[in-house]
């Protein structure tokens, strides 16, 4: 897989962390570092051991599928990558708790952020990639925008989230047309 490919990917999947970010930087008051580790760290993570979940269960059914792999991998990316566009036009709001990066709230945003990158490591291993970098690199960029969007979530508040989860699912999208394209019409 090509380093555009990756980062594409990486980039796409940190958008519901950057939105999230986004939102617990407007809701903390002041941002310390702790805040800025802890969510950080836990997003990068939980978004780098995902792919690695999908990709280990991916290998099991890999011999069944090969000849339609392309198709099941841009689904799920279409499929991600939609849902995080109508998610992000979706007006129901869960409650604010009072600091999002403490206890069962950080794990569970840590979880919900990451779902996404399960099905990406399912993909990667249909098309016989190797999950290896990818999700180091997934992780770090995840932890990178999640510290970000905590900062600029202080700045600018939660009204950017929306467009950024948008552009997150049309990425993923892409990268699951560009895969069927390069599978059906380029071989």
């Amino acid at each position: 897989m090509d380093w555009i490919s990756i980062m594409g990917i990486a980039v796409a999947l940190a958008m519901d962390a950057f939105a999230v970010a986004l939102a617990a930087g407007a809701v903390l008051n002041p941002i310390t570092g702790r805040h800025l580790f802890r969510l950080g760290f836990h997003f990068g993570l939980f978004q780098a051991l995902m792919p690695i979940a999908g990709w280990l269960l991916g290998l099991t059914v890999q011999k069944w599928i090969t000849s339609y792999d392309h198709w099941i991998a841009f689904g799920l990316l279409a499929y991600v990558g939609g849902r995080m566009i109508v998610e992000a036009f979706d007006d129901e709001e869960d409650g604010d708790p009072a600091d999002p990066t403490r206890g069962l709230t950080m794990v569970m945003l840590s979880i919900a952020t990451s779902i996404d990158a399960f099905a990406v490591g399912l993909s990667l291993a249909m098309l016989g990639v190797s999950v290896w970098v990818p999700s180091v690199v997934i992780g770090l960029v995840a932890g990178v925008l999640t510290v970000t969007g905590m900062l600029l979530g202080r700045k600018l508040g939660d009204n950017w989230g929306k467009r950024v989860e948008v552009c997150g699912g049309v990425v993923l999208c892409l990268i699951g047309l560009k895969i069927l394209l390069e599978h059906t019409l380029l071989k």
